[in-house]
């Protein structure tokens, strides 16, 4: 996993960000803070993220292919460009039948 931050004032082409790397999900640090963070991420075939819960909001959105997001039992079955909120506290997971890339916004704050 990649900690340091993109460089800031360049462009860059949002799923070109990071790339994909046989049987792994690869997680690249875009903004990295105490208040929240922004990642982009790569699933090869039939990779995922297994089921968990977290204390933050979590703003998901599919960049490239398409996704499962489970969140507390409801499966949504996302494509590229789609979105989806994934409330604090709640039990979730991310799967993938084909490769796809998403771009993972977490906002700490509000929660004191």
């Amino acid at each position: 996993m990649n900690h340091q931050e993109l460089e800031k004032s360049k462009v860059y082409i949002t799923r070109n960000i990071v790339e994909y790397i046989s049987n792994s999900v690869v997680s690249k640090n875009i903004v990295k803070k105490l208040t929240g963070n922004i990642s982009a991420l790569s699933f090869n075939e039939k990779e995922g993220l297994p089921e968990k819960n977290s204390p933050f909001d979590a703003f998901a959105q599919i960049i490239e292919g398409k996704a499962e997001i489970i969140i507390d039992g409801a499966t949504y079955f996302m494509e590229e460009g789609e979105c989806i909120i994934i409330p604090a506290h709640k039990s979730h997971s991310i799967k993938g039948n084909n490769r796809f890339k998403m771009i993972l916004t977490i906002i700490k704050s509000g929660y004191e």
